[in-house]
């Protein structure tokens, strides 16, 4: 098979009198170097039909995986917007479709499908992802994700982790060591094995670094367990648990002369930012009979979130006071989150005359309780050290509750067309209380208590018009929201007001797009896209006032097009066994605009920030037998960084143009038999100096590098 889905699916096969649902299988292209594929149309107890969707299997990246190099992980879904400033891809920062890309926060971000962001509802940062040496695949879900998973605009995005389905024997240890550039060292090692009714799986990965920049030192420590029990052939019951620790040296951002006269050198030298995750997580996985199938999944997030340092602007020096003769002191932040949910899923076929339908509905409970301690005075040492003299002026408690359910149906109308209605109805409850920063005479200014309950109904509908076997038309429309943030609920009493009328940012997502394969040489996906984000948050000054208020002001829209396409001359024109040559490209052209506005607020009419134009990655890749050669070109536009649109850079590089950028990569691998492997790789090789984020404050201020050229090697094992 030519084919590498390695996506658990369940195939269907109809005889002369009735259907039946196969067990779920693991398909395994052995042949396959791609690493995209097209979601099956069901997969466990989810519906993909009509969707947007992309899988990116890991096996077959060609790319820096050792070191989360997302542009080069996603290089084949279009128009994904990175940002490139953390060192070694500790925290993930991606976006479409002209959404901000800060920690991923408008899309859905999930791990073996439940939540891993610190909250989706008040705090949808994901300041923890996992290794992605560990992670089998990738699912993407666009627009219509929106009425199965909650609150998004930018869709699902959900790493499922390597459970060691795949091994057949009862014990098999793994492991893949790296070294690279600026003392990077990577080691992953795991063990796994079925045994009767018992399937175990853990592993262990550390990496750490010196970073490209200065004063950008970093490690990451993760440690994954699972264990599923068999009770019969229908019913299993999973236990895991993945706990992440990860401290890096924030070297802080620069301004655009300073980065022009050297990228790398940094002025802050004691900011730090230390975050512990633990996800501990129940699945129960029921096969009822062969139409139908129950999953269960309890799931937790505990999780911490420390920083401290210097974070004025990066034209005030962070040197010895002379008055002290140390170093003045630092700002400690600290966040605990502490959330825990329930999901269930049931999915099931039905027949309407002769044409098997599918439907799949379920439920929702969540609770997320954040605490957050701000603006403590730390320590005027430079290490890691959050500990503060007296109390925290911002004390903060939030609180999130929600419950939902959902609704989808397969209907196939044809052997040939499907509809894909659904909805998904949502209750949601926000609290916040505590104490807000100190008066003018030093006492603690108590919050605005505030509390906020809503419910409503999403609706979405999708189709698929198979034109052949394997080609089809697809179209879907989807609403979506995202509810006010803990941001939004901790104004200052004395500077801030918060608009009582504030509302959740509603809006929705249209695709259209054909897609499909022509044989095994070529797979396409071209498609064009309407995003409308209504009620968008932000604070302005109303005119003749002195207060900033936080309300909705206004509006922007999203249109363009996500085009991928991969071609195999070598299958198109030969029948040769031992040689590929794959040819691969994915554009987006993302035309993203405020179109409407608050009376106090003047962007209609001016381009969202963080949202290039353009976004192209095209690359080629020649194989021999079990050597695979990767040269690939990332291409990103030019962005604002405010929503003025400013061009000419501040003084303090916190506002003005993003420029854009094009570098190469080079990567190559080879296989001396199926259990030992061998990767190398150069990034950016022309040693492009860019930056893709400004920030107005962590890990800034300023205008964040990314990173020169470096290398990597990888050499792995299985016994």
């Amino acid at each position: 098979m030519n084919q590498n889905i390695l996506a658990q699916t369940t195939k269907v096969q109809k005889d002369s009198t009735h259907w039946h649902n196969l067990k779920d299988v693991t398909i395994v292209g052995r042949n396959s170097k791609s690493d995209y594929q097209q979601i099956p149309e069901i997969v466990g107890t989810n519906i993909y039909a009509g969707k947007k969707n992309a899988l990116i299997v890991l096996d077959n990246v060609q790319g820096n995986i050792a070191n989360n190099t997302m542009r080069q992980v996603l290089t084949k879904v279009p128009g994904i917007h990175i940002w490139e400033s953390d060192p070694s891809g500790i925290q993930i920062g991606i976006a479409a479709r002209g959404l901000s890309p800060n920690r991923s926060w408008e899309f859905n971000v999930r791990q073996n499908g439940y939540d891993i962001a610190a909250d989706p509802f008040g705090y949808p940062e994901a300041y923890y992802n996992p290794q992605l040496q560990a992670v089998q695949r990738i699912e993407i879900v666009r627009g219509q994700g929106a009425l199965q998973y909650g609150p998004q605009f930018g869709g699902m995005v959900n790493y499922i982790l390597k459970n060691g389905t795949k091994i057949n024997q009862p014990f098999e240890f793994e492991t893949q060591q790296t070294i690279g550039s600026n003392a990077l060292l990577n080691s992953f090692n795991a063990i796994g094995g079925n045994k009767g009714k018992v399937n175990y799986y853990s592993f262990y990965d550390q990496r750490n670094g010196e970073g490209w920049r200065d004063n950008s030192q970093f490690f990451s420590k993760a440690g994954f367990g699972s264990l599923t029990y068999q009770f019969t052939k229908q019913l299993s019951l999973s236990f895991e648990l993945m706990h992440s620790h990860t401290r890096s040296q924030q070297p802080g951002g620069l301004t655009d002369t300073q980065i022009k006269q050297d990228a790398q050198q940094s002025f802050r030298s004691r900011n730090w930012m230390d975050i512990k995750w633990t996800t501990p997580a129940i699945n129960i996985q029921y096969e009822i009979n062969d139409h139908s199938r129950w999953n269960t999944k309890i799931f937790g997030t505990i999780g911490d979130r420390n920083s401290v340092g210097f974070l004025q602007s990066i034209l005030v020096k962070d040197s010895i006071n002379n008055a002290t003769n140390q170093y003045n002191n630092r700002i400690v932040n600290i966040d605990q989150y502490r959330n825990y949910g329930l999901e269930s899923r049931f999915i099931t076929d039905y027949f309407i005359g002769e044409m098997k339908n599918t439907i799949s509905s379920g439920i929702r409970l969540y609770n997320g309780n954040t605490h957050r301690l701000a603006d403590g005075k730390g320590t005027t040492g430079s290490n890691y050290d959050v500990s503060i003299e007296g109390l925290y002026p911002r004390d903060i408690h939030f609180r999130s509750n929600n419950a939902a359910v959902f609704i989808e149906n397969i209907f196939r109308v044809t052997e040939k067309l499907l509809i894909i209605p659904g909805f998904r109805y949502e209750w949601l409850e926000g609290s916040a209380g505590g104490s807000n920063g100190l008066s003018m005479n030093g006492a603690l200014n108590n919050l605005q208590e505030i509390q906020r309950s809503r419910s409503f109904v999403l609706g979405g509908i999708g189709s698929e018009y198979h034109l052949t076997t394997n080609t089809e038309l697809y179209a879907n429309f989807s609403q979506a929201y995202r509810p006010i943030q803990f941001a939004n609920l901790q104004a200052p009493p004395t500077t801030d007001l918060i608009d009582p009328d504030l509302k959740d940012a509603r809006g929705f997502n249209f695709d259209l797009g054909y897609r499909g394969k022509v044989k095994n040489y070529l797979q396409f996906d071209i498609s064009g896209f309407y995003l409308q984000y209504n009620n968008r948050v932000g604070t302005i000054t109303p005119s003749g006032n002195n207060y900033r208020l936080i309300t909705n002001v206004g509006a922007s829209t999203s249109k363009g097009l996500e085009t991928y396409i991969e071609f195999n001359p070598v299958r198109a024109f030969t029948n040769s066994k031992y040689t590929d040559l794959i040819l691969f490209s994915s554009y987006a052209y993302t035309d993203a605009r405020y179109s409407g506005n608050h009376q106090d607020a003047n962007t209609k009419g001016k381009k969202v920030e963080n949202a290039p134009q353009d976004i192209i990655r095209a690359g080629i890749s020649f194989g021999y037998k079990g050597l695979l050669i990767t040269t690939q070109l990332s291409h990103v536009g030019a962005a604002f960084s405010d929503a003025n649109n400013t061009i000419i850079p501040s003084a303090n590089g916190n506002t003005g143009i993003i420029p854009s950028y094009s570098i190469i990569d080079l990567t190559a691998s080879y296989k001396f038999s199926k259990k030992m492997n061998l990767k190398v790789g150069v990034n950016n090789v022309e040693d492009i100096r860019y930056f893709t984020r400004r920030a107005g404050g962590y890990p800034g201020p300023g205008a964040l590098p990314a990173d020169g050229r470096n290398f990597f090697i990888s050499i792995g094992a299985k016994f």
